[in-house]
């Protein structure tokens, strides 16, 4: 098992750098975008005026809307914890063994309203101020889930079924607890990469927020586009009446809503009225959809490949994945 020194990830800290800052591509990107819809404004307006392409842009625009107030909060915050807390605050208040500071992590998800966007740059925060990568990651998983918005949300969807808000809370704070646990047995520091931030030193402490957070924004906000623009394109392929098939189905149902759960991409704060719509699936189809979304998704994966580093994503998402079902279908099993 990795010692706690492991927390410390090299390349993310604060100090001076002699490489050049990565360029914010995903601003080029934008920018070339929107030079293109107004260069070619007939084209897209007539391909536009096709129904798929009205629920298409739809779905792109709602998980696009829905989620970039929670990631200006999310990277508020982490700039907050960059410029204004002690960099030893976060070692002292964690036990000093990571492997009981990540059950301590998942259970203080509860405390941080917000969705899973915001959660991703928050975490990178904790990682540059000395929290071990295993907590941080509990945390990353648990905070969408759990936290006081997302209960109250459930118990409103799921009205006279307080069994749901409880089988959600726990089924997530195990997950998150299960992956800090398995990271802390075969994570590689190596897999994650944070993006190089400019030296904070002598600077006001005005500016060194606005720096943190315009490095932690744009690429949160890059990948966040490409993984609504995913999630909306495999939303208007799938057919309606696939769901009618599959929930028949206890297994299917189980594996086919923690499928949907991942192409959706919703927002932790709407994902519980989704699921309370999804009448013809079983209360742990639906839990499972309701611990599997907030984990990972499509928009997630993106934003984990930008912030922490595709090699990192591709090990971590698929791994939550899995726990996620197993965890959530015997939650399921057990208290509904």
């Amino acid at each position: 098992m990795p010692s706690p020194e492991v927390r410390t990830l090299e390349p993310t800290t604060d100090e001076p750098s002699p490489e050049k800052s990565p360029r914010p591509w995903s601003l080029y990107a934008l920018i070339l975008v929107c030079v293109g819809i107004v260069a070619f404004r007939g084209l897209v307006v007539g391909a536009f005026t096709a129904p798929i392409m009205q629920t298409w842009a739809t779905v792109f625009v709602s998980i696009v809307v829905q989620a970039t107030p929670f990631l200006v909060l999310g990277v508020l915050i982490s700039a907050g914890l960059a410029v204004l807390v002690p960099p030893d605050f976060f070692a002292r208040v964690l036990p000093s063994r990571a492997v009981l500071a990540v059950p301590v992590a998942g259970v203080a998800g509860m405390v941080l309203p917000g969705c899973e966007c915001g959660s991703v740059p928050i975490a990178g925060g904790l990682m540059r101020r000395g929290v071990a990568p295993a907590a941080a990651l509990a945390f990353l998983l648990s905070a969408p889930a759990i936290n006081p918005i997302v209960l109250v949300a459930t118990a409103v969807a799921f009205p006279g079924q307080p069994m749901m808000v409880v089988a959600r809370f726990t089924a997530s704070v195990l997950t998150s607890v299960a992956m800090g646990w398995l990271w802390l047995r075969i994570g590689r520091p190596e897999w994650i990469r944070l993006p190089r931030r400019a030296a904070l030193t002598g600077m006001p402490r005005w500016q060194a927020f606005l720096e943190t957070a315009r490095a932690d924004f744009l690429p949160a906000g890059g990948f966040l586009v490409v993984g609504g623009l995913t999630a909306a394109t495999l939303n208007v392929l799938v057919p309606a009446s696939v769901l009618a098939t599959i929930a028949h189905n206890p297994v299917l149902a189980v594996v086919g809503l923690a499928v949907l759960a991942v192409v959706l991409s919703i927002c932790s704060e709407a994902d519980a009225f989704v699921a309370a719509s999804l009448t013809q699936f079983s209360l742990t189809a639906r839990l499972v959809f309701l611990v599997v979304g907030p984990m990972i998704d499509l928009k997630l994966f993106a934003m984990q490949a930008g912030a922490f580093s595709r090699a990192f994503a591709v090990r971590f998402a698929p791994a939550t994945f899995v726990v996620a079902i197993i965890i959530g279908t015997g939650v399921g099993l057990v208290l509904l």
